[in-house]
């Protein structure tokens, strides 16, 4: 397979500095070379990234940093577009979650171009569908999902997919979800996503719940992309995160979900996003990541 890879140097979203370090990280764990080692091929490697939070203004409060987060998502949407279009898997490496806005409405554009659309599985602790109205911060990284089904700044919706939201609801899954914003649960209940919840997870078991949501993404027509944020895992086993949150996915749950989508076929993209190695331990979170990677890319056990 080939792969065209972006690393995107991204904090101005989140609420803590260190994100835009991530991908850097995950290079330190080697995942080139761990890439070429299941017989891919990196075809080519971008890194894009914006102004720093000392060099920039965080504008308007209740969407801070938007027209920085705007011109950078629009960029890394230019990337997927293309790299479908020549036939190679986007991997996204982030940064925080608001390069998702990007990812995936790119790859939304070249999908429609060809009478198909995008089947999603959100890893998340978080359900991301805030909206500057909604929010309790005014981060974009708590907006990117609400952005992509067409609720959110002109500049991350129809500036980027014209007047038709970049996913349809009923081909979206979150799996991990354990915090949520109480004015944000209103956005959720009105768009009608599946949102797995831990609860829900420990409850019925991981691979129940994996077997449902295949049917549901499945039935986009032109393929599965995976965004996974590593705060979806426990902080036991990734505490490099940017917004942690306790009693998260285990380490055997989380790499389910990435050979589960492995197995289906139908994988066509990956980003993994909110390693922050200023909170990460010897690198561990970044470790994990490149993990969780290699196992949605081919790795097998036997």
């Amino acid at each position: 397979m080939d792969i065209a890879l972006t690393n995107v140097h991204l904090d101005l979203g989140a609420g803590r500095r260190g994100t835009d370090m991530g991908p850097s990280a995950l290079h330190v764990a080697g995942l080139v070379p761990a890439l070429q080692r299941l017989g891919h091929r990196v075809a080519s490697v971008t890194s894009l990234g914006g102004p720093s939070f000392e060099s920039a203004s965080a504008g308007d409060q209740q969407a801070r940093f938007l027209p920085e987060i705007a011109g950078i998502v629009r960029q890394l949407a230019d990337r997927t577009e293309s790299a479908l279009a020549a036939g190679q898997l986007p991997l996204v490496l982030g940064g925080d979650h608001s390069v998702a806005i990007g990812t995936i409405s790119g790859m939304a554009r070249h999908l429609r171009r060809v009478g198909q659309d995008l089947g999603v599985v959100w890893v998340d602790a978080h359900t991301d569908m805030n909206t500057p109205a909604s929010s309790l911060s005014g981060n974009i990284h708590g907006m990117p999902l609400a952005c992509l089904l067409g609720e959110g700044p002109e500049a991350l919706t129809t500036a980027l997919t014209g007047d038709q939201p970049a996913l349809r609801p009923e081909h979206v899954v979150l799996l991990g979800v354990r915090d949520v914003d109480a004015p944000e649960s209103e956005v959720v209940r009105r768009h009608g996503v599946r949102v797995y919840t831990m609860s829900e997870i420990d409850e019925r078991g991981m691979a129940t719940c994996l077997r449902e949501a295949h049917k549901r993404v499945s039935a986009a027509s032109g393929g599965v992309h995976l965004s996974f944020d590593l705060d979806g895992v426990d902080p036991l086993h990734a505490p490099g995160v940017g917004t942690p949150v306790p009693g998260g996915l285990s380490l055997r749950e989380s790499h389910l979900i990435c050979e589960w989508l492995s197995r289906s076929q139908r994988l066509i993209g990956v980003e993994l996003v909110e390693l922050n190695p200023t909170a990460d331990v010897r690198n561990q979170t970044a470790e994990l990541g490149r993990w969780l990677i290699e196992s949605a890319l081919g790795r097998r056990i036997l």
